[in-house]
């Protein structure tokens, strides 16, 4: 008796695939052209983005501890924030004068539908943040998303370290920006301008001044007035009054309250 050799399962592949040239030529070129295509329109990056589906907000309180942080800003954000569609973790983290939340949502989350969401909760509870809090939104990028740095550097020795971080905040920063693709242009280093009012505890108890007479003085100098329109002789004529601080000058002029004697304390 003759023995029958059975063929394996990749034997008959192969005979059917050779009895069949035609039609497995054609259905390898339509499969090498949706290849190519795929190929063509798939996102390529040196560091693909594998994270999850994540809106990353930023609080801003200086001066307050970590736990005073926690209890006034974290705590509040991560607990109204759990309850936003397709979110699937909340994680909140604090330390001095200021507090990350990372909001973490399901799979397949549009990114923008994310970050509308989180900014609806945000607008919903800020009346229960302290006023002085600044909470905004992270950029619309990841870590991995940090393509290139640079230097600005002054070899001629004439520019100040404030004076290179102004040109590099008001002039490339906003260039940078409009160029597409780019979600953020981050600075770092140099000196950001400012105007510092040091307070003397003793020439504030010698003339009757409390610190928060000093602050609320200086908010409300640095301002505007609008006015009304006043017409004379057939022309409109608006009326504001300018207050803005420009210069140390405006901050060493400002009166902070009549004394005793009726002589501006400045």
């Amino acid at each position: 008796m003759e023995e029958v050799k059975k063929e394996g399962l990749v034997a008959r592949i192969i005979h059917l695939c050779m009895a069949n040239k035609g039609f497995v030529l054609l259905c390898v070129a339509i499969l090498a052209l949706f290849s190519y295509r795929a190929m063509r329109d798939a996102p390529i990056d040196a560091l693909p983005d594998l994270t999850e589906t994540q809106v990353i907000m930023f609080a801003e309180w200086m001066g307050r501890s970590p736990e005073l942080v926690e209890d006034q800003i974290t705590y509040p954000l991560v607990a109204s924030l759990r309850s936003a569609p397709k979110v699937k973790a909340v994680r909140g983290y604090s330390m001095f004068g200021m507090s990350f939340v990372y909001v973490i949502f399901e799979d397949g989350t549009d990114i923008y539908w994310a970050r509308s969401r989180v900014l609806e909760y945000l607008e919903g509870i800020k009346s229960r943040l302290p006023k002085d809090a600044m909470t905004v939104l992270g950029p619309d990028a990841t870590g991995l998303g940090w393509v290139f740095q640079y230097a600005l550097v002054d070899r001629t020795g004439t520019k100040s370290l404030s004076e290179l971080r102004s040109i590099q905040d008001y002039y490339i920063r906003y260039a940078l920006q409009q160029v597409e693709g780019v979600a953020e242009v981050a600075t770092i280093g140099g000196f950001e301008k400012e105007y510092q009012v040091v307070v003397d505890p003793v020439a504030l108890l010698a003339t009757g001044v409390s610190f928060d007479e000093v602050r609320n003085a200086i908010r409300e100098a640095n301002r505007d007035v609008g006015g009304r329109i006043m017409e004379v002789a057939g022309k409109e004529f608006f009326i504001s009054g300018k207050g803005y601080i420009k210069g140390v000058e405006d901050l060493e002029n400002l009166t902070i309250k009549m004394g005793k004697t009726g002589v501006p304390v400045r």
